[in-house]
């Protein structure tokens, strides 16, 4: 008898094929594996030890075997196990394509072996690492479907290319200084230097304090002396970020370690195959001041193409700012034509083309727990696997900043790359691009199109045109509802108390939403909330949180005002205006409750970036201790917080501005912890997360979850998709599976 195998998950584009060929051969086997245009993997055995086979199958390396069906068969009568080539047909959608995997350690092994022939290639791959999502045009995952096309193999290449037993057998990126990619140093719009002397070169630049953008995987990069203050303030400047906190690449764990504290998940973190951003606390060797002003916390990477390695070969320092090629809100650059737009003092490039830009995935780990500001890179396009079945697909296109696209097909959620703030119009197009790519390359036809409930969100004007192309209904969803909706969905709750805590999101009311508490499960509805407060200018509040606080404190704070005059752009004359404005615009969010704070005690009066109020405030907590007992003022389903202004407002010279910090993060955590375990109670709910920006708050989650688990409850935070609204997309589709899938 002989065994058909079909396996579903990450199997193809990793080696998985050769593996199997080789332990088929091992152990006696024959017939065949092939690769099927759905993204699974078709495996005919006959003869030999086939029990052996299946026990060494489930163990591939970078495999993730998600489900293998195992059917007994007929023998066929194979004389020899072959690997057969793919078949491009498409029997089930969701297909599970490879991310972008970092350099391995044979191959880096190899690129240092003098005696290899791939010694010092920039561009070194195999089967186990090397661009995958962002290279692929469409399924199977083979190279004529990949940018790799234009690369003609050399007879060395293709013989390890089509040996069974080679680490790089239908390795797709397979390449070497013969026959693949090339690398260039660009100044002045002319090529200086090729090959390893350009690398040489660029490093020579970023010593001398210069600009280089650096082509990757996924689009450009700026790279800068991280310990030059002169350099990291010019790069600043050019871009108009003048505090936005920038990440660096370091040359090894060990250089990682001198500058930030680092436990074990986020030494895991640092070194996976995925290698994303990793947010440390700073510690021991200073960098330059202008990498991350204001904040406790920096974010490190470590190299993970041959090009980082041979780069920091080159260079004295062990840190540089690696961050993408773009001015603010406009998406990551990736072409040669699009050079024009990057200001740099030289362009170190390559010439195999990027199909999909993917910017570096950023982590945190709050309450002990991975936490992603940003999923792309080394992640996308995995799908998640969730506890609802979508026997309809569904396009959710996310709310309007840190957009990411989400479609639901079957039991999967297809998360797209960081995509970014959908206000800018290159930055939609951008999406709109992602989008149709996701859609053919997953075989998706959304009959339903989710959005934002905000009518003039880009995003949920795009989902009205989409749906109206293609005759197809489009759902509005609450931006917390979803919020909450993806922590349900994430962990396959049946209903949860969720908190969502975050900047801005449009209320059912019409109100500015924020800080919600929300029942999530047979339906969504908000059950608790922080007290509406004014936003004296709307917007504008935003950017000059002291107007929060005019807001809240109204007339006793006039002559406290007048004397921070000149953070306001039109000085004293803008205050006398401020102080005779009602605040007919409402809001209840915590993040402009912590933005307010912020300004009260003088740690930030104008937002540079979104977050900036929040996050330093956080950053001035981290050193403080509880100044003042106040217990939660919670009056009905509504949290106070007129009550810790003014308190705070009284003890501003009393206590360190650490401490006051560190007392109303506090404050506003048992507040939402109380409120939150109140309405578990009334409902009858087990569960409690936390989800949106402000989650990313690591004593304000800690906190919650601290109060939450002591009261006997289940506590949830998100870990596999982003709290803040690079999940919200996640948490629409879930929503529409929940409330509309009937």
């Amino acid at each position: 008898m002989g065994v058909l195998i079909k396996t579903k998950g990450l199997v193809q584009g990793i080696g998985f094929r050769p593996f199997v060929y080789r332990i088929a051969v091992k152990h006696g086997l024959k017939g065949y594996v092939r690769n099927v245009g759905d993204g699974t993997v078709e495996i005919f055995v006959e003869g030999g030890n086939i029990e052996g086979f299946l026990k060494e199958l489930k163990n591939a390396p970078l495999s993730q075997i998600e489900k293998m069906d195992i059917r007994e068969e007929k023998d066929r009568g194979y004389e020899n196990f072959f690997i057969e080539k793919s078949t491009g047909e498409r029997k089930e959608k969701g297909a599970i394509v490879p991310p972008d995997i970092a350099i391995c350690d044979e191959c880096l092994r190899e690129m240092y072996d003098r005696n290899n022939r791939r010694y010092r290639y920039f561009f070194i791959t195999c089967t186990h690492c090397g661009p995958r999502y962002t290279i692929i045009r469409k399924l199977p995952y083979d190279r004529e479907n990949t940018t790799m096309d234009e690369f003609a193999m050399c007879e060395d290449c293709e013989k390890e290319y089509k040996n069974p037993v080679d680490r790089r057998y239908h390795a797709q990126t397979v390449a070497c200084g013969k026959c693949g990619p090339e690398i260039f140093l660009v100044k002045d719009n002319a090529i200086i230097e090729k090959g390893e002397e350009a690398i040489r070169q660029a490093a020579k630049e970023i010593e001398q304090g210069h600009i280089v953008a650096i082509k990757g995987i996924g689009g450009f990069h700026l790279a800068v002396d991280a310990q030059s203050d002169k350099a990291v303030g010019r790069l600043r400047e050019i871009y108009g970020r003048p505090f936005q906190p920038f990440a660096v690449m370091v040359r090894d764990i060990d250089s990682a370690k001198r500058i930030a504290h680092i436990d074990d998940l986020e030494k895991k973190l640092l070194t996976s195959f995925s290698r994303p951003i990793v947010v440390l606390r700073k510690k021991g060797e200073k960098l330059s001041r202008f990498v991350s002003p204001g904040l406790h916390t920096i974010g490190v990477m470590l190299p993970y193409t041959g090009l980082h390695y041979l780069l920091f070969d080159y260079l004295e320092t062990d840190a540089i700012v690696m961050t993408s090629a773009n001015h603010p809100g406009n998406p990551i650059l990736k072409d040669e034509e699009e050079m024009n737009k990057i200001d740099a003092d030289c362009f170190l490039i390559h010439n195999r083309k990027i199909y999909q830009r993917c910017d570096d995935s950023v982590v945190r780990v709050v309450n002990g727990k991975i936490s992603f500001l940003r999923r792309s890179r080394g992640y996308v396009p995995l799908p998640l696997n969730v506890h609802i079945n979508f026997e309809r697909d569904i396009a959710a296109l996310g709310p309007e900043l840190d957009v990411t696209i989400c479609l639901m097909t079957g039991d999967k959620a297809i998360l797209s790359q960081y995509i970014g703030n959908t206000s800018k119009y290159d930055t939609l197009e951008y999406l709109k691009d992602c989008f149709q790519h996701l859609c053919r390359l997953f075989g998706v036809e959304p009959s339903m199109i989710a959005c934002d409930l905000n009518p003039a969100f880009e995003t949920s004007q795009l989902a009205r045109e989409i749906a109206e192309e293609k005759g197809t209904e489009v759902i509005e969803v609450q931006h917390h509802f979803a919020h909450a909706a993806s922590l349900i969905g994430e962990h396959g709750l049946d209903e949860s108390i969720c908190i969502a805590i975050d900047g801005y999101g449009y209320g059912l009311d019409g109100q500015a939403w924020g800080g919600e508490i929300i029942y999530a499960g047979r339906d969504f509805k908000r059950i608790g909330h922080i007290e509406y407060f004014p936003l004296i200018g709307g917007d504008r509040a935003t950017y000059y949180p002291l107007r929060i606080v005019a807001g809240i404190l109204g007339k006793k704070v006039e002559d406290w005002l007048i004397e921070r005059k000149n953070s306001f752009p039109h000085g004293e004359k803008e205050i006398e205006v401020i102080m005779k404005q009602r605040g007919d615009i409402l809001t209840s969010s915590c993040g402009r409750f912590l933005d307010g704070i912020s300004a009260l005690l003088d740690i930030c009066h104008y937002r540079s970036y979104e977050g900036e109020p929040a996050m330093k405030l956080e950053a001035v907590a981290a050193s403080g201790r509880e100044a003042l007992d106040i217990e939660p003022v919670i009056k009905g389903d509504k949290i106070m917080v007129k009550e810790i202004f003014e308190e705070i407002f009284e003890n501003l010279k009393r206590y360190r501005r650490e401490d006051l910090a560190f007392t109303a993060q506090k404050y506003i955590a048992t507040s939402l912890a109380e409120l939150a375990i109140e309405k578990a109670d009334s409902e009858g709910v087990k569960n409690i997360g936390i989800s949106g920006g402000c989650a990313y708050n690591d004593f304000i989650t800690t906190e919650i979850a601290r109060r939450v688990k002591r009261e006997g409850l289940n506590f949830y935070q998100n870990e596999k998709v982003p709290c803040g609204d690079g999940g919200v997309s996640f948490g629409q589709g879930i929503y529409c599976g929940i409330m509309r899938m009937d």
